[in-house]
């Protein structure tokens, strides 16, 4: 996979694309990341990347041509790859008016093979990019940054994990919060025992069975107390269905 990132604070990225697991993943060569300033396509004297708006108002918003520049400019380079696919990339636009970003979008997201993320600043962009540019909008939460960067790197980081050989585990991101359509299970390592504080006896039995029965019912119970609305979508027989019923209603009347 290749991630290209528009930006006007390349050096914010260099940390995260440089080190850990991403820094693995590029070193094996699992993914390409690039953070590009748009600001170089900018095509006055002073490099100037936002203007006022139309209308009047506060703030300033991103111009469309260096954005659209940068865009044309990193699709001409890839197409010059010999391994370059004919797919065409996912054009993402960070901002808060996006659709919130989910395990299941990052699950999508990685089936492509190149994703170019637009990171703004200022009060906003000019809405001929949102029109004719971007494929996406993503927003990662219900609240408002000075730009795009964090979120594109949230993003980023979710998804580039999902690629093959990028985990040392590969049944990591299998069963990760989320993933499963529950939260994840309790985890326990050693000691056995600390401060008096004790692993569960199911987990030291070597019984996979009972293990992963054990598992399943911590996943279903935390869910339950914790995003009780992921439970309308998720996957459930019958049996836990009727399990969580009384264990809601048994909740619910500890709590009365």
């Amino acid at each position: 996979m290749r991630v290209d990132v528009l930006t006007l604070f390349p050096e914010m990225f260099e940390g995260v694309f440089g080190t850990s697991i991403l820094g693995k993943a590029q070193t094996k060569g699992l993914v390409s990341l690039n953070a590009v300033n748009f600001r170089n396509y900018a095509t006055n004297k002073h490099n100037t990347v936002d203007d006022t708006p139309y209308g009047g108002g506060g703030g300033m918003v991103l111009k469309p041509d260096p954005i659209f520049a940068a865009v044309e400019d990193v699709l001409e380079k890839r197409s010059k790859e010999s391994a370059a696919s004919s797919k065409p990339p996912r054009i993402i636009l960070m901002c808060p008016q996006g659709e919130t970003f989910t395990q299941k979008k990052a699950e999508e997201l990685v089936q492509e093979d190149h994703l170019i993320f637009i990171c703004g600043h200022y009060e906003g962009y000019d809405e001929r990019i949102r029109e004719f540019l971007v494929t996406d909008e993503l927003s990662i939460g219900d609240y408002v940054l000075t730009g795009g960067e964090l979120p594109a790197m949230v993003a980023i980081d979710s998804v580039a994990r999902l690629i093959p050989g990028v985990l040392g585990n590969e049944t990591s991101a299998v069963t990760d919060s989320f993933s499963t359509g529950l939260l994840e299970y309790p985890h326990y390592t050693r000691p056995p025992e600390f401060r008096g504080m004790k692993v569960p006896d199911v987990l030291l039995s070597g019984h996979h069975l009972n293990i992963d029965a054990w598992r399943r019912e911590q996943s279903l119970i935390r869910t339950l107390e914790r995003r009780p609305d992921m439970l309308d979508t998720a996957e459930l027989t019958e049996k836990e269905r009727i399990w969580l019923d009384k264990l809601r209603s048994e909740m619910e009347r500890t709590s009365e």
